[in-house]
């Protein structure tokens, strides 16, 4: 109990560092919104759709190039395990709220999921020249630890910020489940594998691949 408390006494005192943060080493912020589209469907993806079909909060960063939050071909990390695995923005928001205290990121990005898929959902960030990189996830919700997301990616381009991006989706495997569908009961991976793309069941249909979902970034500010 004591553990928990002190945890989240300094979850409480970084979120409470980074309004301080991002107001002083910050003047020339750009504002983001970013939209997820989720496609996700039974007529999408039709093997073995699951029940009650959704995508948990979305969460992520505004970052520089020295830190990264997930990497395709990398071991995940505690926060990712656990929002690939149960939908939680914990611990990856503490992880991220350390990037910006240590002045390696600039936002946190918090929004909220989406019941039932398909749907849409926007929360609004910001950027700057010095923090143009930007990481976002949400699970794929039932899944053993799938999920979908950007990692660093640059929303500056040929010397400015760009009107608009869109980013389609498709799935990633958290590499630390080793369920196999949709729905199948817990089963932790003995020794976690690194992060990869499903280029299969449940994903392909008509021998193509199919996403399942984008993000659409449009600069509002």
């Amino acid at each position: 109990m004591i553990k928990k408390l002190n945890t989240i006494l300094i979850f409480v005192i970084v979120l409470m560092s980074i309004s301080l943060i991002n107001g002083c080493i910050e003047k020339n912020a750009v504002e983001y919104e970013v939209t997820f589209n989720a496609l996700w469907s039974k007529e999408t993806h039709p093997d073995d759709f699951p029940p009650n079909p959704h995508f948990s909060g979305l969460i992520g960063a505004s970052h520089n190039d020295k830190v990264y939050f997930w990497r395709l071909g990398e071991l995940a990390s505690s926060g990712i395990k656990n929002m690939a695995e149960t939908g939680s923005k914990s611990p990856l928001n503490e992880e991220i709220g350390i990037s910006v205290l240590n002045r390696n990121a600039l936002d946190i990005i918090s929004g909220s999921g989406i019941n039932p898929s398909p749907g849409s959902t926007s929360v609004t960030f910001k950027v700057s020249e010095n923090f143009p990189l930007v990481s976002l996830v949400t699970m794929i919700a039932p899944s053993p630890d799938w999920f979908v997301g950007v990692d660093s990616l640059s929303l500056y381009e040929n010397d400015s910020f760009v009107d608009e991006k869109t980013i389609v989706l498709y799935a990633y495997d958290a590499g630390t489940d080793s369920g196999v569908n949709y729905t199948s009961p817990d089963e932790p991976t003995d020794l976690p594998v690194e992060i990869f793309k499903i280029d299969s069941y449940p994903f392909i249909y008509d021998d193509d691949l199919i996403p399942v979902g984008n993000f659409v970034f449009k600069k509002i500010g």
